[in-house]
């Protein structure tokens, strides 16, 4: 990777800051200042300093979200606050984006990251990747519901569901349940309840394949993703 480049990734400046940085002699390479914008080096292996400081390369960001609800799940947003404003400026550096979407008013697990390999992956209809929410329904979930989203529901437009795996929690004239989907079709879980004649009146994304939520974030509240849970990210 070209040196100016690095270092302007990672918020040291614009290229034209940096060659007043290099000029300078302040940028050093394993010890050796270095003046030339174009001179390429290895992030993994080569150290980085400027002025004195060492220059820790980061090309991806992994970060946990409780979205909060009445936020939007995209980069940005003319009338709305998005989960970007919610992060770190630093964070922004790495230009991140949410992989999959939450409705405005649906709050939970999401994922931001600037991996689009990674995103790709756990998009993609034929990984079939395993998404479990909480909702509260109004009225009684029932087992003939149970039956109907395990066969797949016939939605609004005439989409036909993958199978659905509904746990009834607790049931009366408001039930509380989780489902677990493995497509994420738009207002899906809304949606499938609507098909079997009820609404939803509370939904919460708990987990997103072997990742779960971590109970201590408070909704607007993230973090990086451990390392433990990064490999189970990407080897599931």
């Amino acid at each position: 990777m070209r040196l100016d480049k690095l270092l302007s990734n990672m918020g040291y400046g614009s290229r034209k800051e940096m060659k007043k940085w290099l000029k300078s002699g302040a940028v050093t390479v394993d010890g050796k200042p270095v003046k030339d914008g174009k001179h390429q080096v290895n992030p993994e292996k080569d150290t980085v300093h400027v002025n004195g400081e060492e220059v820790h390369y980061r090309e991806f960001i992994y970060l946990m979200m409780n979205k909060p609800q009445g936020v939007i799940s995209a980069t940005e947003d003319g009338m709305h606050e998005t989960v970007i404003d919610l992060i770190d400026p630093d964070y922004h550096l790495f230009e991140p984006f949410p992989v999959g979407r939450l409705d405005k008013d649906t709050e939970g697990f999401l994922l931001l990251t600037n991996d689009g390999g990674l995103a790709h992956d756990l998009l993609s209809p034929k990984k079939h990747v395993a998404k479990t929410y909480f909702a509260r329904i109004a009225g009684e979930v029932t087992e003939d519901d149970i039956k109907a989203f395990k066969e797949g529901v016939t939605l609004d437009d005439g989409y036909e569901t993958k199978p659905g795996e509904l746990v009834i929690l607790s049931r009366g004239d408001t039930s509380e349940i989780e489902l677990t989907i493995t497509e994420g079709k738009f207002h899906q879980v809304k949606r499938m309840f609507q098909s079997v004649g009820k609404e939803v009146t509370f939904l919460k994304r708990l987990s997103m394949g072997p990742l779960e939520l971590d109970h201590a974030l408070e909704p607007g509240e993230y973090r990086e993703l451990t390392e433990e849970e990064l490999i189970s990210l990407k080897q599931r």
